[in-house]
């Protein structure tokens, strides 16, 4: 990198389930990555390669990694409430974690929309600790029970 270019610091990771959202947000934000970016950005800020480089890795991997990071996670996952081996890794490894729920979050543009439509919500977890997951809808921000 030439002394002009400072590196980016990422907060967002966008799981493999959403791939076409995260290529879509690192066009317009060098703060989001996602498994197998290969890293880039816009101007003077260049985000690095995600450590996580394929979408095939396993949860149990890439959950720990990216918490450590301090990374929030966002995903897609409907029935997340009833995933309780999901759920309990987020709770083992203290984990932040938005969800874009519902039939509307299906398609690239959908996402988008619903995650558009939360995003102040959304962007307001990034303070606070986990674990957490919320589901994402266009119209709600909902947490998810972690102790059940």
């Amino acid at each position: 990198m030439s002394p002009a270019v400072r590196p980016a610091e990422v907060r967002w990771y966008v799981d493999a389930d959403l791939l076409g959202l995260a290529r879509l947000l690192v066009q317009v934000r060098t703060d989001v990555t996602f498994p197998g970016d290969p890293g880039g950005g816009r101007g003077r800020r260049q985000r690095p390669p995600c450590p996580i480089t394929s979408p095939a890795t396993k949860d149990t991997t890439w959950i720990p990694e990216v918490t450590g990071r301090g990374w929030l996670i966002i995903t897609r996952d409907r029935n997340i409430s009833v995933h309780r081996a999901e759920i309990a890794a987020v709770r083992d490894n203290g984990a932040r974690m938005v969800t874009l729920s519902g039939r509307e979050a299906i398609g690239t543009w959908a996402q988008l929309e619903v995650l558009m439509s939360r995003w102040r919500d959304v962007e307001a977890l990034l303070d606070e600790a986990g674990p957490f997951i919320y589901t994402a809808t266009r119209t709600r921000l909902t947490q998810v029970d972690l102790t059940g």
